[in-house]
Order: C-alpha cells, then sequence, then structure tokens
C-alpha cells in the first residue's frame, strides 16, 4: 500500500531515518540504483518500503526539478532493465510535497534476498549505503521467506550439491553474473556464492534454479525441464519425421544446442539482384525463434506439470507450445501488450539474463514482431489460455 502525503512528509524532514534517500536529480542514477538495491534488501528488517525523493535535497527542501513524465519513465524503467536482480517490486510515482512536485520512489522488500545491483549486494547502514559483506550476505538468505518463494526458488529436498555441476558454475555462470573484481575476492566460498545467487537455499539445499540451471540431470528433480523437438516432412503432425531431439542437460546448454539446432533448420533463398549481387533471405529469422523460445523457457510452469517445452517444425510454420498460462499481472486478454509482464520465474529469468540471453525485460514479444516484420513473414499468432501458450511463426512467403 503506497504511504500517504502525511508520512512521505515525515520522512522528507527525517535526517537520520535508514528508509529515506534524497536526491536533487537523475544526474546520479547509478547511486539511485544502488539505493533500490538497498531499500530491497531490507538488512535491518523493517519491513517497510524504503523511498527515495528525487527533487529533494540533503535538507529536506524540495529542489524545484521539473517532475517531468520522461523523468517518471526513466525511474519506472530501472526495474526492468536487467541491472537489479531479481527485479524489484517498486512503485514511482509524482507526489506534492510542500507544494512543490517530487518524484518518490518506494522499494519494497524483497522476499528473496540478497538482491543485486550489476552484481554486487548494497545495503543500508544506517543512512548510508555499503556493498555487503559476506557475513551479511549470510544474514540476507536467510531471510528469505521460503513459503512466500516463487517455485525456482524453493528447496527440493531430495537434492544434494552433488547434483549439480560446480565446475560449470565456476567457469560459465560466475564470470558472467558477477563483475570481475567481485570474483577477485576470495573470502566468499563456493557454497556462499551459490545461496547468494538462490541456487542453495541458506541451510545447503539445491534450489528448483539451482537444479534447472546448473543440474547435473535436471528432470531426477523437475520430470518437466526438457525441450522436445519435432522436424516435421510435411503439414500434420502425422506426417513422417525427419529429425527429433531432446535436450535436459543444464539450462546453458540447453540454449546453446538450441541456438545452433534453429539455425540448422532454416533455409535461405538466394535471389540475383543485378549483375554478381544477390541477396539471401531465410524463411525464418532466426532472432524471432530465438527470442520465443528463450520466452518459453523463462516464463512456463515447471510445478504440477510433466510436460515439456515443445518445438515443431512443419514444411509452412514452426509452432511453440509452453505449459502454463499467463502468470501475475498477464492475462490472456492482456497478453503481449507492451509494458506488461511479470516472472512466473525470477531466478531463471536472472540467470538467463547473466549469461547474455535476455539484454533488456519486457520486451521479448515486441522484438519477436519487429524481426518477423523484416524479414516479410506473417505476424506470429498467439493461443493462450490457462493451462498453456502457443506459439505459431508462418514462414515467410
Amino acid at each position: 500500500m503506497a504511504l500517504s502525503i502525511s508520512e512521505l512528509e515525515l520522512l522528507l524532514e527525517d535526517t537520520e531515518s535508514d528508509l529515506v534517500e534524497r536526491k536533487e536529480s537523475l544526474s546520479d542514477k547509478d547511486k539511485i540504483c544502488q539505493a533500490i538495491c538497498a531499500f530491497a534488501n531490507d538488512l535491518p528488517n523493517h519491513c517497510r518500503p524504503g523511498v527515495i525523493f528525487v527533487g529533494a535535497d540533503d535538507i529536506e527542501c524540495p529542489s524545484g526539478l521539473a517532475i517531468t513524465d520522461q523523468l517518471l519513465q526513466t525511474l519506472s524503467a530501472i526495474r526492468s532493465d536487467g541491472n537489479i536482480l531479481p527485479l524489484p517490486a517498486m512503485t514511482v510515482r509524482k507526489v506534492p510535497l510542500r507544494g512543490v512536485e517530487v518524484a518518490v520512489v518506494e522499494v519494497a522488500p524483497s522476499s528473496s534476498p540478497p538482491v543485486r545491483y550489476r552484481g554486487r549486494i548494497w545495503i543500508r547502514v544506517g543512512p548510508r549505503r555499503a556493498v555487503a559483506s559476506a557475513d551479511e550476505e549470510r544474514r540476507l538468505a536467510e531471510k528469505r521467506r521460503t513459503h512466500d518463494l516463487p517455485f525456482d526458488a524453493r528447496p527440493v529436498s531430495e537434492a544434494s550439491l552433488d547434483d549439480l555441476d560446480l565446475n560449470l558454475f565456476v567457469r560459465t555462470y560466475l564470470p558472467t553474473a558477477l563483475p570481475a573484481d567481485v570474483l577477485a575476492e576470495n573470502e566468499r566460498s563456493v557454497e556462499q556464492r551459490l545461496t547468494a545467487l538462490r541456487f542453495l537455499t541458506a541451510d545447503g539445499i539445491p534450489t528448483v534454479a539451482g537444479v534447472l540451471v546448473l543440474g547435473l540431470k535436471p528432470t531426477w528433480f523437475v520430470p518437466g525441464a526438457y525441450v522436445q523437438f519435432l522436424r516435421i516432412d510435411g503439414t500434420k503432425l502425422t506426417d513422417p519425421i525427419k529429425d527429433q531431439k531432446r535436450w535436459d542437460g543444464p539450462l546453458p546448454d540447453v540454449l546453446r544446442q538450441l541456438d545452433e539446432l534453429l539455425a540448422l533448420h532454416i533455409s535461405t533463398a538466394i535471389d540475383i539482384v543485378s549483375g554478381p549481387l544477390e541477396r539471401q533471405t531465410p524463411d525464418y529469422p532466426l532472432a524471432a525463434l530465438q527470442q520465443i523460445v528463450r520466452n518459453a523457457l523463462m516464463h512456463r510452469s515447471y510445478e504440477h506439470t510433466n510436460a515439456p517445452t515443445r518445438v515443431t517444425w512443419y514444411r509452412d510454420r514452426v509452432e511453440f507450445l509452453n505449459p502454463g498460462g499467463p502468470y501475475g499481472n498477464v492475462s490472456p486478454e492482456n497478453f503481449g501488450q507492451p509494458g506488461i509482464t511479470d516472472y512466473r520465474n525470477p531466478t531463471i529469468a536472472e540467470a538467463m539474463r547473466a549469461l547474455g540471453y535476455v539484454q533488456r525485460f519486457g520486451v521479448g514479444l515486441p522484438l519477436v514482431r519487429q524481426f518477423l516484420a523484416r524479414n516479410n513473414n506473417p505476424p506470429a499468432q498467439f493461443r493462450v489460455d490457462s493451462t498453456h501458450v502457443a506459439v505459431t511463426v508462418t514462414s515467410r512467403e
């Protein structure tokens, strides 16, 4: 629930509170992001939102900054640009305080700390920000409310550290997820890093995300955690099968192999334009297919289902079928609309961002439409209900 005007005015006047940060402008956006991260971590355990006043100075006075729509949009975009992970729960609004408008950013405590900004865990230490120590990381991990956690952050009680590919974690995942200087610190063990990234619980039990991203055999614990690919020599599912594959390994391997397979099955027509010039036109834009299958793995339901993500490639179209309907703020009615997104699997989303398979959250479907239009493919067709999402991409005519 948003704070009232009177509550905000009291916070603006309180120079000692560790729930308040004031910024005269957006000139140092980096520090605003650090503050959002620190409030989301809520190390003092206030269980209350932290507030950032943009357009107020350190003597509690509004600075007269023009609170434009562009400024509010810039602040709102911080949530989904992929630099603060897991995504913070925050609101941005324009509020009149002392007769002058200021921008107010309210940040709720995360149920799945630690939260990182560009790989670093920021916390509040009294009225200032600081990077968390190893002990503070441990305390944040212990704060997680297991019963409130999304499915991918819950413990897999029958799994152990031996079920994770630690070499993959150390050699492939960590260098992409954390800055080099953070990695250079040798005070944190592999187990501590796994815990901080939500792949282990504070008790050392692998989470669902840990099993899916790093598991030696994810389907032992999550039976539907695989991708099934069929290449059909025809236009009906009953026509002969030309090729079939199944991937059920750790997520980085599955994503890499899917990229290779999609590129392999795309056909390219060569047109002679004039003289020695030629134009190569694929029947499908690779980037569009990649976006669809990555969205599928990020947003699918892994809970209460044994169904895989399916990719079926016909002569005239490619169909993607995903278990799990829309989640959270997304419904069948608003599915695919710009700016409307939610995350069933926030730790999986964070891992895909770290691995480089997501550049910015919330733009997957708009990019699919853009890539298809540029290649002169018909628009993608979506079938959405409470149990699945299906996407059909038709070959370029």
